[in-house]
Protein backbone atom coordinates (compact mmCIF):
# COMPACT_ATOMS: atom_id res chain seq x y z
CA UNK A 1 0.00 0.00 0.00
CA UNK A 2 1.34 3.44 -0.73
CA UNK A 3 3.04 5.03 1.98
CA UNK A 4 0.05 7.96 2.62
CA UNK A 5 -3.05 5.92 1.94
CA UNK A 6 -1.43 3.38 5.26
CA UNK A 7 -0.38 6.18 6.83
CA UNK A 8 -4.46 7.04 6.81
CA UNK A 9 -5.70 3.75 7.38
CA UNK A 10 -3.41 3.23 10.30
CA UNK A 11 -4.26 6.91 11.96
CA UNK A 12 -8.27 6.56 10.86
CA UNK A 13 -8.76 2.74 12.47
CA UNK A 14 -6.34 4.25 15.68
CA UNK A 15 -9.46 6.56 16.08
CA UNK A 16 -11.77 3.53 16.63
CA UNK A 17 -9.29 1.22 18.71
CA UNK A 18 -8.25 -0.60 16.41
CA UNK A 19 -4.31 -1.50 15.35
CA UNK A 20 -3.87 -3.53 12.27
CA UNK A 21 -0.84 -5.80 11.80
CA UNK A 22 1.51 -5.43 8.40
CA UNK A 23 -0.20 -9.00 6.95
CA UNK A 24 -3.61 -7.02 7.56
CA UNK A 25 -2.52 -3.67 5.46
CA UNK A 26 -1.33 -6.15 2.81
CA UNK A 27 -4.97 -7.61 2.44
CA UNK A 28 -6.59 -4.03 2.60
CA UNK A 29 -4.38 -2.98 0.02
CA UNK A 30 -4.80 -6.27 -2.53
CA UNK A 31 -8.59 -5.97 -1.45
CA UNK A 32 -8.11 -2.04 -2.98
CA UNK A 33 -6.66 -3.05 -6.39
CA UNK A 34 -9.27 -5.97 -6.67
CA UNK A 35 -12.03 -3.53 -6.20
CA UNK A 36 -10.74 -0.84 -8.58
CA UNK A 37 -9.56 -3.43 -10.84
CA UNK A 38 -12.84 -5.24 -11.18
CA UNK A 39 -14.63 -1.88 -11.05
CA UNK A 40 -13.96 -1.18 -14.43
CA UNK A 41 -15.70 -4.63 -15.65
CA UNK A 42 -18.80 -4.54 -13.35
CA UNK A 43 -20.13 -1.79 -10.80
CA UNK A 44 -19.32 -2.32 -7.36
CA UNK A 45 -18.60 1.10 -6.52
CA UNK A 46 -19.10 4.62 -6.99
CA UNK A 47 -16.12 5.64 -4.45
CA UNK A 48 -12.79 5.24 -6.79
CA UNK A 49 -10.66 7.65 -5.04
CA UNK A 50 -8.42 5.32 -3.34
CA UNK A 51 -8.40 7.45 0.05
CA UNK A 52 -12.13 7.47 -0.06
CA UNK A 53 -12.31 4.03 -0.01
CA UNK A 54 -10.39 3.65 3.32
CA UNK A 55 -12.16 6.20 4.93
CA UNK A 56 -15.99 5.49 3.13
CA UNK A 57 -14.96 1.51 3.21
CA UNK A 58 -12.63 0.06 5.16
CA UNK A 59 -13.04 2.39 8.41
CA UNK A 60 -16.65 2.65 8.27
CA UNK A 61 -16.98 -1.19 7.74
CA UNK A 62 -14.73 -1.22 10.66
CA UNK A 63 -16.67 1.05 12.72
CA UNK A 64 -18.63 -1.88 14.16
CA UNK A 65 -16.11 -4.42 15.22
CA UNK A 66 -16.41 -3.58 18.90
CA UNK A 67 -20.07 -5.15 18.65
CA UNK A 68 -18.27 -8.65 17.99
CA UNK A 69 -16.59 -10.75 19.98
CA UNK A 70 -14.20 -13.20 18.94
CA UNK A 71 -15.43 -16.15 18.15
CA UNK A 72 -18.79 -14.94 16.78
CA UNK A 73 -20.65 -15.44 13.52
CA UNK A 74 -21.25 -13.23 11.10
CA UNK A 75 -23.95 -12.99 8.14
CA UNK A 76 -23.38 -9.80 6.56
CA UNK A 77 -26.88 -9.44 3.75
CA UNK A 78 -26.77 -7.88 1.02
CA UNK A 79 -22.78 -7.04 1.29
CA UNK A 80 -22.73 -5.94 -2.23
CA UNK A 81 -18.54 -5.62 -3.17
CA UNK A 82 -18.07 -7.11 0.34
CA UNK A 83 -19.10 -4.59 2.94
CA UNK A 84 -18.83 -4.54 6.05
CA UNK A 85 -18.05 -8.79 5.70
CA UNK A 86 -14.59 -8.57 4.23
CA UNK A 87 -12.79 -5.73 6.26
CA UNK A 88 -14.46 -7.40 9.38
CA UNK A 89 -12.78 -11.03 8.25
CA UNK A 90 -9.68 -9.54 8.29
CA UNK A 91 -10.13 -7.92 11.19
CA UNK A 92 -11.58 -10.41 13.12
CA UNK A 93 -9.91 -13.92 12.16
CA UNK A 94 -11.36 -15.86 14.62
CA UNK A 95 -15.08 -15.19 13.63
CA UNK A 96 -17.14 -17.02 10.74
CA UNK A 97 -18.23 -15.00 7.70
CA UNK A 98 -21.08 -15.77 5.76
CA UNK A 99 -21.67 -12.52 2.58
CA UNK A 100 -24.97 -13.38 0.90
CA UNK A 101 -25.90 -11.11 -2.04
CA UNK A 102 -28.43 -11.36 -4.76
CA UNK A 103 -25.95 -10.52 -7.95
CA UNK A 104 -23.87 -13.18 -9.26
CA UNK A 105 -21.16 -10.58 -10.54
CA UNK A 106 -20.47 -9.31 -7.09
CA UNK A 107 -20.07 -13.32 -6.01
CA UNK A 108 -17.42 -14.25 -8.72
CA UNK A 109 -15.63 -11.21 -7.52
CA UNK A 110 -16.13 -11.52 -3.69
CA UNK A 111 -14.71 -15.34 -4.33
CA UNK A 112 -12.26 -14.16 -5.92
CA UNK A 113 -10.86 -11.63 -2.80
CA UNK A 114 -11.53 -14.69 -0.91
CA UNK A 115 -8.97 -16.40 -2.58
CA UNK A 116 -6.59 -13.75 -3.02
CA UNK A 117 -6.67 -12.47 0.60
CA UNK A 118 -6.73 -16.46 1.78
CA UNK A 119 -9.56 -15.37 3.57
CA UNK A 120 -10.78 -18.93 5.13
CA UNK A 121 -13.12 -17.46 7.76
CA UNK A 122 -15.32 -16.57 4.52
CA UNK A 123 -18.01 -18.01 3.45
CA UNK A 124 -20.09 -16.11 -0.11
CA UNK A 125 -23.11 -17.60 -1.60
CA UNK A 126 -25.41 -16.04 -4.54
CA UNK A 127 -28.98 -15.76 -3.08
CA UNK A 128 -31.55 -13.35 -1.61
CA UNK A 129 -32.00 -12.71 2.05
CA UNK A 130 -35.87 -13.44 1.60
CA UNK A 131 -34.77 -17.06 0.70
CA UNK A 132 -31.86 -18.10 2.50
CA UNK A 133 -33.03 -17.01 5.98
CA UNK A 134 -35.45 -19.97 5.71
CA UNK A 135 -32.81 -22.58 5.03
CA UNK A 136 -32.28 -24.73 7.87
CA UNK A 137 -28.48 -24.02 7.75
CA UNK A 138 -28.62 -20.22 7.91
CA UNK A 139 -31.90 -19.43 9.75
CA UNK A 140 -31.61 -18.05 13.34
CA UNK A 141 -27.77 -19.37 13.42
CA UNK A 142 -25.39 -16.26 13.93
CA UNK A 143 -24.53 -14.48 16.88
CA UNK A 144 -24.81 -11.06 14.17
CA UNK A 145 -26.64 -10.00 11.35
CA UNK A 146 -25.47 -7.00 9.86
CA UNK A 147 -26.03 -4.74 7.00
CA UNK A 148 -24.97 -1.33 4.88
CA UNK A 149 -27.13 1.04 3.14
CA UNK A 150 -29.45 -1.67 2.04
CA UNK A 151 -33.14 -0.68 3.12
CA UNK A 152 -35.25 1.05 5.52
CA UNK A 153 -35.04 -0.05 8.86
CA UNK A 154 -38.54 -2.27 8.89
CA UNK A 155 -37.34 -3.96 5.75
CA UNK A 156 -33.69 -4.63 7.30
CA UNK A 157 -35.12 -5.72 10.32
CA UNK A 158 -37.07 -8.45 8.41
CA UNK A 159 -34.21 -9.28 6.24
CA UNK A 160 -31.40 -9.62 9.72
CA UNK A 161 -33.41 -10.67 12.60
CA UNK A 162 -34.46 -14.27 11.30
CA UNK A 163 -30.91 -14.77 10.81
CA UNK A 164 -29.74 -13.89 14.49
CA UNK A 165 -29.85 -16.63 17.65
CA UNK A 166 -32.06 -15.60 20.56
CA UNK A 167 -29.67 -13.49 22.62
CA UNK A 168 -28.23 -12.23 19.03
CA UNK A 169 -27.70 -9.06 17.21
CA UNK A 170 -28.89 -7.10 13.96
CA UNK A 171 -26.23 -4.35 13.49
CA UNK A 172 -27.51 -2.01 11.20
CA UNK A 173 -25.79 0.47 9.41
CA UNK A 174 -27.15 3.81 8.67
CA UNK A 175 -26.13 7.50 7.27
CA UNK A 176 -27.47 10.51 9.30
CA UNK A 177 -30.79 11.13 9.17
CA UNK A 178 -32.81 7.99 11.06
CA UNK A 179 -35.13 8.98 13.30
CA UNK A 180 -38.33 8.78 10.84
CA UNK A 181 -36.93 5.07 9.96
CA UNK A 182 -37.09 4.29 13.96
CA UNK A 183 -40.17 6.07 14.58
CA UNK A 184 -41.72 3.69 11.56
CA UNK A 185 -39.70 0.39 12.86
CA UNK A 186 -41.31 -0.47 16.12
CA UNK A 187 -44.33 -2.76 14.55
CA UNK A 188 -41.37 -4.56 12.93
CA UNK A 189 -39.74 -5.46 15.99
CA UNK A 190 -42.38 -6.19 17.94
CA UNK A 191 -43.71 -8.68 15.23
CA UNK A 192 -40.35 -10.23 14.55
CA UNK A 193 -38.49 -10.14 18.28
CA UNK A 194 -36.88 -7.54 18.31
CA UNK A 195 -35.52 -4.84 20.56
CA UNK A 196 -33.59 -1.69 20.10
CA UNK A 197 -30.57 -1.78 22.53
CA UNK A 198 -28.72 1.19 21.34
CA UNK A 199 -27.93 3.65 18.62
CA UNK A 200 -24.53 5.16 17.74
CA UNK A 201 -23.96 8.29 16.34
CA UNK A 202 -20.43 9.36 15.00
CA UNK A 203 -18.62 11.05 12.07
CA UNK A 204 -15.94 8.60 10.40
CA UNK A 205 -12.22 9.91 11.59
CA UNK A 206 -11.31 12.89 9.96
CA UNK A 207 -14.29 13.89 8.32
CA UNK A 208 -17.74 15.21 8.34
CA UNK A 209 -19.30 11.65 7.18
CA UNK A 210 -22.13 11.12 9.32
CA UNK A 211 -23.10 7.50 10.70
CA UNK A 212 -25.42 5.91 13.13
CA UNK A 213 -24.99 2.05 14.02
CA UNK A 214 -28.60 0.62 15.63
CA UNK A 215 -28.43 -2.35 17.60
CA UNK A 216 -31.35 -4.61 17.96
CA UNK A 217 -31.07 -7.23 20.10
CA UNK A 218 -33.69 -10.68 19.22
CA UNK A 219 -34.96 -12.14 22.07
CA UNK A 220 -37.13 -15.16 20.76
CA UNK A 221 -38.18 -17.08 17.83
CA UNK A 222 -39.37 -15.22 14.87
CA UNK A 223 -42.80 -16.67 13.56
CA UNK A 224 -41.72 -19.04 10.55
CA UNK A 225 -43.63 -16.88 7.99
CA UNK A 226 -40.78 -14.33 8.29
CA UNK A 227 -39.09 -13.08 5.98
CA UNK A 228 -42.13 -13.14 3.62
CA UNK A 229 -41.63 -14.29 0.01
CA UNK A 230 -39.23 -12.47 -2.28
CA UNK A 231 -40.17 -8.61 -2.96
CA UNK A 232 -42.80 -8.08 0.16
CA UNK A 233 -40.75 -6.94 2.53
CA UNK A 234 -39.40 -4.17 0.42
CA UNK A 235 -42.63 -3.67 -1.01
CA UNK A 236 -44.74 -3.57 2.01
CA UNK A 237 -42.82 -3.04 5.35
CA UNK A 238 -43.81 -3.79 8.19
CA UNK A 239 -44.98 -0.73 9.37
Amino acid sequence: MEIELKKQLIREVKMLQIELTEMQIQKFHLYMQLLLEWNKKINLTSIKEPNEIVTKHFVDSLSISKWIKSGNSIVDVGTGAGFPGVPLSILKGDCQFLLIDSLNKRVVFLQEVVNKLQLNNIKVIHARAEEAAHLKEYREGFDVATSRAVANMSTLLEYLLPFCKNNGIAICMKGNNVQEELNKCKKACNILKGQIEEIDKFCLPYSNYERNIIIVKKNDNIPNQYPRKQGKPSKEPLM
